[in-house]
């Protein structure tokens, strides 16, 4: 949880206690900037602000791998999931798209380990891991 303002002034580190006890304070997450080429190749970027908007877009299948880049699986599996992107790379249905989960996190997602990939339905937005 990170407080509004900095004030280390007693009343104020009272407030930002309370808040968090009354349940009103929002996890702070991790959010990278939206890269302006997030969606040039044919494996999306995802991070924490566009992802909802992309994941749960109803009128695509959406396929998101949740990656670290120090992960050895990861690594293995990147030049496959490239291909994978290639393949639906013309389908306006199917979104092929990843997302470093070791710098954006997601209020309703949590990721224990890595890679995971996650299919989010068409239609539904049911999510398949």
């Amino acid at each position: 949880y990170k407080p509004d303002t900095y004030d280390l002034s007693e009343s104020g580190l009272t407030n930002f206690v309370q808040q968090f006890l009354d349940g009103k304070l929002k996890q702070h997450l991790l959010s990278q900037d939206l890269p302006e080429d997030w969606d040039k190749e044919p494996v999306k970027v995802l991070v924490a602000s566009n992802f909802d908007e992309v994941a749960f877009n109803k009128d695509n299948d959406v396929l998101v791998e949740f990656y670290a880049p120090w992960c050895g699986h990861c690594k293995q599996l990147a030049p496959i999931y490239d291909q994978l992107g290639e393949k639906f790379k013309d389908d306006d249905t199917v979104v092929i798209a990843k997302m470093d989960a070791t710098v954006n996190e997601l209020e309703h997602t949590k990721i224990q380990s890595f890679p995971t990939l996650k299919l989010y339905k068409k239609g539904t937005n049911e999510v398949v891991e």
